[in-house]
């Protein structure tokens, strides 16, 4: 899938000589079996993704915590609020650590970025709170943010473009869709353990010292992640494309900003419905359904929990469906799927606000997200030559995170306060998935019009 005009044409062709060409004397043979460091890669993405979203789960908490205010709705706003600025940093994450994965490889990449983010866990799990030293305490939690964020930024490239370029160009589709699998696997993680801490400790305990403990166990397991990474092989695309590339040859950002800055803006526009149905259902929902359902804690974790269990399963089976049937034909009808469905999900939940219709919903999303964010790894991969790959991904992926998912619980708690209804962020997810399909299509076209050239 790549582009025949005139800026785009070195995509395409770069592709094909990494497809086609024959290893160069003193480079890795590609694998038949790249399980391996799929599987590192893997562990690696889970452990960062649970990092940056364990935050979310205990968002009220952290509120009182360390942005007490006395409206409890202002607490609330102040703490997704922070959880926002992380994604902030993203961008900058992708732009200074996708060009290194371009330049200095995926391996490096993804060992340096899950350093960064076990120095943000740290900094919030041991945090002071606001009233044991003031002020200095929410802008700890901060800058924590901001280091997960700045990390996370670079994760999604580096470690899409491993998957990627470990796979044959026929199954790349199930094997980068590994990396929203794993998204899931977080998402498991980090709800399972919010549900248990929730189940076991009183409300006192839980504020006092137990959400330390959902940072803690990212912290203690982190060294694992960061080893397992270290010990992995650089892809022999990228050994190939390194050792074609010139010193005069244009730096991987100027590279993507200049001559594929279009398929950047598409890219962008792809993932925007995805992200936002994504954030708003799997990491706001359990916010939502306390503070708005007044379903107990325990049981809006479970949801979470239903939703990462149903993505890690399902992110595969999405991803081997577009090798098979097409990425634009699967992406295009999972993002319909997602405009029509997401305001009657939240008519159920608001019409029978308990724990059963909860599951049986965030079950449904998880699929739902399976079917958008699947295919989408491989499909950005596809439309970036390997010595810019690592960029153009974590730009494309990470610009659509940043506006459209890293802001929507602050977007939609602002949405329900200000319009008093519950459904409000239905119209959300609705005006975004509609943006996305318009931008699958406009990418279809060029991909059509390249290949016909």
């Amino acid at each position: 899938m790549t582009i025949h005009t005139h800026q785009q044409s070195s995509s395409r062709d770069a592709n094909q000589r990494d497809a086609a060409k024959p290893v160069q004397p003193g480079h890795t043979a590609a694998k038949r079996n790249p399980w391996k460091e799929i599987c590192a890669a893997s562990i690696g993405n889970a452990l960062e993704f649970y990092d940056l979203l364990i935050y979310g789960y205990f968002a009220v908490i952290i509120g009182k915590l360390f942005f007490p205010a006395d409206n409890e709705t202002t607490s609330l706003l102040l703490s997704v609020g922070t959880f926002g600025i992380s994604f902030v940093m993203r961008p900058l994450g992708a732009l200074v650590l996708g060009a290194y994965t371009d330049r200095k490889g995926r391996k490096a990449s993804l060992t340096l970025s899950i350093a960064i983010m076990m120095v943000g866990t740290a900094m919030i799990a041991f945090a002071p709170t606001h009233d044991q030293i003031g002020l200095a305490s929410p802008l700890i939690v901060i800058l924590a943010r901001m280091l997960q964020g700045f990390s996370t930024g670079g994760e999604f490239g580096a470690a899409t473009a491993f998957m990627a370029e470990h796979a044959d160009a026929k199954r790349r589709g199930f094997f980068a869709s590994w990396q929203l699998s794993t998204q899931g696997l977080a998402t498991v993680l980090a709800a399972g353990m919010s549900a248990l801490l929730s189940a076991s400790l009183t409300d006192v305990q839980l504020a006092e010292w137990g959400w330390r403990v959902a940072f803690g166990v990212g912290l203690l397991v982190g060294p694992v992640g960061f080893y397992i990474r270290s010990q992995i092989e650089e892809t022999p695309e990228f050994e190939r494309a390194k050792a074609e590339t010139k010193a005069s040859d244009a730096s991987p950002l100027r590279s993507v900003l200049v001559h594929e800055r279009l398929n950047l803006l598409l890219g962008i526009g792809v993932v925007s419905g995805a992200t936002a149905f994504n954030y708003v259902h799997k990491l706001y929902m359990p916010t939502y359904a306390l503070k708005q359902l007044h379903i107990p804690a325990t049981s809006s974790f479970l949801g979470a929990l239903v939703t990462g269990v149903t993505l890690m399963v399902a992110a595969p089976i999405f991803g081997s469906l577009s090798d098979r049937f097409g990425r634009f034909r699967v992406l295009t009808m999972s993002l319909a799927a997602i405009g029509l469905s997401t305001y009657p999900l939240f008519w159920a939940l608001n019409t029978w606000p308990t724990m059963q219709t909860l599951v049986a919903v965030q079950a449904l999303v998880g699929v739902l997200i399976a079917a958008c964010l699947g295919p989408i790894p491989a499909m950005l991969s596809d439309i970036f030559p390997t010595r810019t790959r690592g960029t153009g991904l974590a730009l494309s992926y990470n610009f659509s995170v940043t506006i459209f998912g890293g802001f929507s619980p602050l977007i939609v708690t602002w949405m329900i306060a200000a319009t008093h209804s519950n459904m409000s962020p239905s119209f959300y997810v609705m005006g975004t998935a509609l943006l996305s399909v318009i931008a699958v299509i406009c990418l279809g076209r060029r991909v059509a019009r390249g290949q016909a050239g």
